[in-house]
């Protein structure tokens, strides 16, 4: 998520509108301002944020301006509360979104494998690249994959050191632990 946002597409981006005003409806205090924020967050990014400083300062201000409360209001909102877990599950369903399921962490890792890591290696591309075909497959990326302890770096063997490695081995490997162990599908929100 970016941090810098011009006003107007803060306007344009983090305005609650039209069904966004239903689901806020019964929504108090604290909730009601990260709940908005959940949802914008959800709506651009195709995930929900793991920390409250991932929302961008500006969003929080504007948002907390239009749900008329202070900014402030947001720390008091806990990411890992039952609320919020519900607040994730509400924004989802109404967004026509399900959990990730394993077997969905089994396909992404062939895809990652076979499709993108073989041109690309970038960390950012690949998690931007899972994150878009999640959100074809409407499937919430958040919370079904536990991290796997690794050693080295990323448990991954360096080509050339072992002869048995290819270079598209290393890349598949590389993805497959992108996927499963660094987070990028299971960032332990429900």
């Amino acid at each position: 998520m970016r941090r810098e946002w011009s006003p107007e597409d803060v306007v344009a981006c983090w305005t609650p509108v039209g069904s966004d005003w239903d689901l806020v409806a019964n929504k108090s205090g604290p909730s009601r301002l990260g709940f908005v924020l959940m949802l914008k967050f959800f709506e651009l990014e195709g995930r929900f944020p793991q920390f409250l400083e991932e929302f961008p300062p500006a969003a929080v201000d504007y948002v907390a301006d239009v749900v008329k409360m202070p900014g402030e209001d947001l720390a008091k909102y806990d990411l890992s509360s039952r609320s919020a877990k519900g607040h994730r599950t509400q924004i989802r369903e109404a967004l026509g979104f399900r959990p990730a399921t394993h077997a969905d962490e089994e396909r992404l890792t062939g895809w990652l494998a076979s499709e993108v890591c073989p041109v690309e290696l970038v960390e950012d591309r690949l998690r931007e690249a899972l994150l878009v075909q999640c959100r074809n497959d409407r499937a919430c990326p958040e919370g079904v994959l536990s991290r796997r302890g690794r050693s080295g770096s990323h448990g991954v063997p360096q080509p050339g050191v072992c002869g048995r490695w290819s270079v598209r081995d290393a890349a598949a490997e590389e993805c497959s632990y992108m996927v499963k162990g660094r987070g990028v599908l299971g960032c332990g929100l429900r």
